[in-house]
């Protein structure tokens, strides 16, 4: 099936079409399918999804009808009523707001979908939102699997941290997508299940999934140095020599896409985009028309990547399709946003056996071994090593499935620092059970003279070991553990969890992404080092054009992470307002819109002028 040209242009302005041949190197992806997409974000959870929601052109205004708590803010509010939030100015919202996030923008956004939300109120949203196409940027959205990100791979029967109303998303009520789940008032909180899907079909709601791409794996993010971008063309170009360049790339994408057709691999780069240029199809024979219409939104979009250029970005990876087929993809990017979140990669203990079969670092493991083996109470017991609420959740998996627990931990049980100490007993009252465990059914801190024998000292359900670390696992699963006074404990376990914490994997950036942090010598951690950002766009202080959201930036919950959305949107469409100007004026000073002084300024969406 041969697609027009000019419909792959007007629907995703330069996406690499990769030859579709199985299991082909990165290196061998054509070049010359390589055309510039405005905005790149990679990882589809929750950021990615909102972010994408922001610049599909749903923009927020203040409701005239609506009353926010805080009259300062309120009146701030007030004064710019007519223009949307992201024509605002950030910093001065942000003035005087405090809230559970490090980033302002985040408590200013929270404030606005979620106001008074600390002090226990559920006021409604102050905010209106409108679809507005002079406000949308072309851009695609690269994940893993579908979108929901990470929330698609958790166990299933824990509940969520924040309140189910904390989890949503602008536009979309929770609870209207979960019609009668909902639980008591005082305890409205969700399973991962209802959140991925909640995600999921939002998505399809919004109207989004034309910019998503799933099953996608980023392998290289590379900053083009100032020749290779010269190379490929510069702002200089008339808009004809560019839509010339379009056409003969996708001439030759198409020609590969459909030569392998025959092998059953969808033309273009996915199922999702190919279901997007089906309904313009419907429009039926691309006449000279329809050809010109073409040319005209090349134009505009042409006119968006020269508003936000900061350089360009190479973009490398596959898409993997069923089976063991891999689609190498290459793609130039103006912007490139940094969605992934931060369990990627857990953190490890790095002590002997540690790669053992038995040892795992997640607690969906834990989920699958009780289902599928049969794990029980005549089982040996499941060594959990962690104080956090991963390692909380994965004791209350073991008990709810009658498996002895037992928990291993660095610090005093009563310790100010646990973050069970952060959290309400009404609204927690499982994770309470816990902490209360770790301090009342403490294994004894007595010497024991052969540390291999049988105690008779562990509980029959749940023993804790505080101020104890792991020294190794051993190959006949037997686990040897030190307390702080230098005593050596050794058990058989069935299982081990280390749940000690998780690191974003940012493995295709160069030096692993550590030049972005706050300090540039520690690998990136979510609370130790995260990204070093403005703090009102987002965007990283070491990387103009490189933008970072989400726990990346230290916004582990959903309720906040939000708030890097409307921080870079509201960037962008501010530098393409800008730079939309000055093409204005340019044009202006080389005699009106005739001629090629009106080619040079890059067209543009009149939308954004």
């Amino acid at each position: 099936m041969l697609i027009d040209k000019c419909l792959l242009c007007s629907l995703v302005p330069a996406l690499i079409l990769a030859a579709t041949m199985p299991l082909l190197e990165e290196s061998s992806v054509p070049r010359d399918c390589t055309r510039t997409v405005p905005v790149v974000i990679i990882g589809n959870g929750p950021s990615g999804i909102c972010l994408s929601y922001l610049l599909n052109g749903y923009t927020p205004y203040l409701d005239p009808m609506a009353v926010h708590p805080n009259p300062i803010l309120f009146r701030k509010l007030q004064e710019a009523k007519h223009l949307p939030i992201t024509e605002q100015d950030l910093e001065y919202l942000c003035e005087g707001l405090e809230g559970r996030s490090g980033n302002p923008v985040a408590v200013l956004f929270d404030t606005l979908l979620h106001p008074n939300a600390d002090m226990g109120f559920e006021f409604p949203s102050v905010l209106q939102w409108r679809l507005e196409k002079k406000h949308h940027i072309p851009h695609l959205v690269l994940g893993k699997a579908t979108p929901g990100g990470a929330w698609h791979a958790m166990e299933g029967s824990m509940l969520t941290i924040s309140l189910g109303i904390w989890m949503e998303l602008p536009g979309v009520n929770y609870r209207d997508l979960t019609p009668g789940k909902r639980r008591v008032v005082s305890n409205d909180r969700a399973t991962p299940d209802e959140i991925s899907s909640y995600y999921k079909n939002y998505v399809k709601l919004m109207g989004l999934q034309k910019n998503f791409v799933d099953n996608t794996y980023v392998t290289s993010v590379q900053k083009l140095h100032r020749s290779h971008e010269n190379s490929l063309g510069n702002e200089k170009d008339t808009i004809n020599g560019q839509l010339n360049g379009v056409k003969n790339g996708f001439d030759y994408c198409n020609k590969n896409s459909t030569e392998n057709d025959q092998n059953g691999v969808v033309n273009g780069f996915s199922n999702e985009l190919q279901n997007g240029m089906e309904t313009s199809s419907r429009r039926g024979e691309i006449g000279e028309e329809d050809d010109k219409r073409g040319k005209e939104e090349v134009k505009e979009t042409t006119g968006v990547s020269q508003g936000l250029s900061q350089g360009l970005w190479e973009v490398r990876g596959y898409q993997q399709f069923q089976g063991d087929t891999h689609v190498p993809f290459s793609l130039f990017a103006e912007n490139v946003v940094l969605a992934t979140g931060a369990s990627d990669s857990p953190a490890r203990l790095g002590v002997e056996g540690e790669d053992l079969p038995y040892v795992f670092h997640s607690v969906r493991d834990l989920g699958v071994a009780v289902s599928c083996h049969g794990m029980g109470s005549s089982s040996d017991p499941v060594l959990v090593v962690g104080a956090g609420l991963s390692a909380a959740d994965a004791v209350l998996c073991a008990l709810n499935h009658s498996v002895p627990v037992l928990h291993a931990f660095r610090k005093r049980a009563d310790d100010p620092g646990l973050i069970f100490k952060q959290l309400p007993k009404t609204l927690y009252p499982e994770y309470h059970r816990v902490y209360h465990m770790m301090c009342s059914q403490v294994y004894p801190a007595s010497p024991v003279a052969n540390p291999t024998a049988p105690s008779s000292s562990l509980f029959p359900d749940y023993t804790s070991f505080p101020e104890h670390c792991v020294l190794s696992f051993q190959p006949d699963m037997h686990c040897v553990m030190k307390g702080s006074n230098g005593v050596l404990r050794v058990f058989k376990v069935s299982m081990v969890l280390v749940l000690i914490g998780a690191y974003p994997n940012l493995f295709f950036l160069k030096e692993q992404g550590q030049y972005l942090g706050l300090d540039p010598s520690r690998p990136i951690s979510c609370r130790q080092n995260p990204v070093d950002i403005n703090p009102y766009t987002f965007e990283c202080n070491g990387e103009p054009g490189l933008f970072a959201m989400g726990p990346l930036v230290g916004d582990n919950f959903v309720r906040f992470l939000k708030g890097g959305a409307l921080g870079i949107a509201s960037c962008l469409l501010k530098r393409l307002k800008q730079r939309m100007k000055k093409n204005r004026k340019l044009i202006a000073e080389e005699g009106g819109c005739g001629g090629r002084g009106r080619e040079g300024s890059g067209g543009g969406r009149r939308g954004f002028v």
